[in-house]
């Protein structure tokens, strides 16, 4: 009997490598493989897709492929889309890079950050007084990384609200 496994062309051996390679990226910017793995199927999709359909590609659980499409669209990575004549639900990517960029930054800060500035300003605050040397130094070390990642969220909400014609030639010139 001959073997009648289909051969990937080329273009879908490439698509599918390169969602498992964003998928494994994922946790590098916060989310999980199966999440990211969603996000790459769909940005590389030329028609929005339910989910019976990103089920079927990726092989998850209904349960696994609504949580992450939720969760996704919270991110303002994926927006539910209509299609004429379907009652099931759809979606789509953002496809910009930027605008991703932007949203995976904005999330990134609120979740990461902000938590992490919050606990930095705790330990500050309740160590402001302290007269040991031990405790006058993590003050000083916990108002430094304050400052240093207010710096950073500072940066990043600019990126984030910026339009990419005045932020990449200027990010150009001063890392170029």
């Amino acid at each position: 009997m001959e073997n009648i496994t289909p051969v990937l062309t080329e273009l879908e051996q490439a698509r599918e490598d390169f969602i498992r390679q964003w998928g494994a990226m994922g946790s590098a910017w916060g989310i999980n493989r199966t999440m990211a793995m969603i996000h790459a199927t769909l940005m590389t999709s030329t028609a929005p897709m339910n989910t019976d359909e990103v089920m079927e590609l990726l092989q998850i659980s209904r349960g696994n492929a609504n949580a992450n499409l939720r969760e996704l669209v919270g991110w303002g990575l994926l927006r539910p889309t209509a299609v004429k004549g379907e009652r099931k639900d759809y979606y789509e990517a953002e496809k910009d890079v930027w605008k991703m960029f932007c949203a995976i930054t904005r999330e990134r800060k609120r979740r990461e950050i902000e938590p992490a500035m919050a606990v930095l300003d705790d330990c500050a605050a309740r160590t402001d007084k302290l007269k040991t040397p031990e405790a006058k130094e993590f003050n000083k070390m916990m108002n430094e990384l304050a400052d240093f990642v207010s710096v950073a969220s500072s940066v990043m909400d600019r990126i984030s609200r910026s339009q990419r014609s005045k932020v990449v030639p200027a990010a150009l010139k001063v890392f170029g």
